[in-house]
């Protein structure tokens, strides 16, 4: 027993024959969860890949009865008898068991998208799985929150901090990949996304957006737009920051096709807040181009054309404060009418009004909150959710524009993602309900892809960054830690009904 135990533990790794194979599947579509946990009586934990496999092969658990403890965010497995929830096994080598999980949340989760061992026990098992690197690209260990942009018949992603091997300390200036669309040879959504990064010559995902200056630099709101010879460019905003807070330098970027690298284009004060943000939706308006960007409701628009994106002067913002007003919390000059009726509207060199502006407004009492614009709330309980990080999209099917969005103050910080939906992008976005939960997990800056829309917009596609940042979790998962993970949405569900 002692020489088998010395022989199992001192090869590199196991034959795929000698595993146990255990695939946890979602009862409602027979496909395979990915960030399940299975853990024995003594500890050993396995969480499934993103094929919703584990390969088991544990010296002493084998040819024996083993009982696996069985969660998951948003999923439940029954209780016995004695109130534990997990299944009784008798793992054997080359052997397979299924196991099926009920799926709590109306959001499915199909895979991660970024880090190391995305098909780690798919591998293992001796399994073909559907992209080119599944257990290390770019030497991505972690990123954190994705952007996307369509430019030159490709998809681009963008990501900011990224983790490596080599060293605790990584990128901070951008990582980047190009994947092809479904309908020009890349994977179905349902799939997975391959990715090809940018990497430098050690093999670890560069800087897309190098600097020598102190601070990570953070870009986002990617718009492709003409420049002054008429190519089409990719342009971008950024920040260089110290910390969560403090900003050392904002701008615009622009995209060298020949260095495949970001470059200053545009310096902004570092004190603007109307300025290109998150993911911009681009929306016709009376025959004329806008770009709405949402931080996170859409209340800050520009046409979408480069003199306009280039000229503050140009931008409006959806506001209830007079026009030519700054907001001030001390003094809100508030626009009202002759009745004292407040008037909201698009106005230029005004400021924003936050969500979390309105709510301190409303604590004064200079804000009755009947009237207050951003009035999003839970269509079971009635109360108001507070919107964090996310997007806004155009959907054909719903036939109006859809928000997906991480609340703040939730069940977890931020770490519940909701659907509401609108007919107009600066809103009233009225009612919400929560496709996505997490257990003391963040799950933050959550973006619908729209390219990967099916069925005229029924399927939906949407990922965000799975991490314990913000949480006091101690017990990041393994692999999946500080890494993008992509779910779907079917907007057919009657669950996702918004009216009562």
């Amino acid at each position: 027993m002692i020489a088998l135990l010395l022989l199992l533990t001192s090869r590199a790794a196991a034959a795929p024959g000698e595993y146990f194979a255990i695939k946890v599947i979602d009862e409602q579509t027979g496909r395979g969860v990915p960030l399940v946990e299975l853990k024995t009586t003594s500890g050993i934990a396995h969480v499934t890949d993103s094929n919703g496999l584990i390969a088991f092969l544990e010296p002493g658990l084998m040819e024996t009865d083993v009982f696996f403890s069985i969660s998951s965010h948003g999923y439940d497995f029954p209780k016995d008898g004695f109130g534990s929830r997990g299944v009784r096994l008798k793992p054997t080598a080359g052997g397979e068991a299924t196991v099926k999980i009920k799926r709590l949340n109306i959001a499915e989760r199909l895979y991660r998208v970024t880090g190391g061992g995305i098909y780690r026990n798919t591998v293992l098992l001796g399994r073909t799985p559907p992209t080119s690197r599944p257990v290390i690209n770019g030497l991505v260990l972690g990123q954190d929150s994705v952007l996307t942009c369509a430019y030159r018949g490709r998809m681009w992603w963008f990501w900011g901090d990224t983790n490596q091997p080599a060293y605790p300390l990584g990128n901070f200036h951008m990582s980047g990949a190009t994947a092809d669309l479904p309908d020009k040879g890349g994977l179905d959504p349902s799939v997975g996304v391959d990715l090809t990064y940018f990497v430098g010559k050690n093999g670890f995902s560069r800087d897309m957006f190098p600097a020598k200056e102190e601070g990570p630099i953070w870009a986002d709101a990617m718009m492709v737009l003409p420049d002054e010879k008429g190519r089409d460019r990719m342009f971008c905003h950024f920040v260089r920051v110290r910390g969560l807070e403090a900003r050392l330098e904002q701008g615009l970027g622009i995209f060298n096709d020949e260095k495949n690298i970001f470059e200053r284009f545009q310096k902004i004060d570092t004190n603007a807040e109307v300025v290109p943000k998150g993911h911009p939706l681009r929306v016709k308006e009376n025959g004329v181009d806008y770009f709405y960007f949402p931080p996170p409701y859409p209340c800050i628009r520009v046409k979408a054309d480069l003199a306009s994106v280039k000229n503050l002067a140009s931008y409006e913002t959806f506001t209830c404060l007079k026009p030519g007003a700054q907001f001030d919390k001390s003094n809100p000059e508030l626009d009202r009418d002759a009745n004292g009726k407040l008037i909201y509207g698009w106005k230029k060199n005004t400021g924003l009004v936050s969500l979390a502006d309105q709510v301190n407004l409303e604590k004064s009492g200079a804000l009755k909150e009947s009237e207050s614009w951003w009035q999003c709330r839970d269509i079971e309980t009635n109360k108001r959710v507070l919107t964090h990080g996310g997007s806004v999209y155009w959907n054909d099917f719903r036939k109006k524009y859809i928000m997906i969005f991480v609340q703040w103050l939730g069940t977890s910080l931020v770490g519940e993602v909701w659907y509401s939906e609108s007919d107009k992008p600066e809103g009233p976005w009225l009612a919400a309900r929560k496709i996505v939960t997490h257990d003391n997990y963040s799950f933050y800056n959550p973006t619908h892809h729209p390219f990967f829309d099916q069925d005229g917009g029924r399927t939906i596609y949407f990922e965000g960054t799975y991490t314990t940042l913000f949480t006091d979790n101690k017990n990041p998962t393994p692999r999946y830690e500080y890494n993008q993970i992509m779910y779907r949405l079917d907007l057919s569900d009657p669950r996702l009904k918004l009216q009562k």
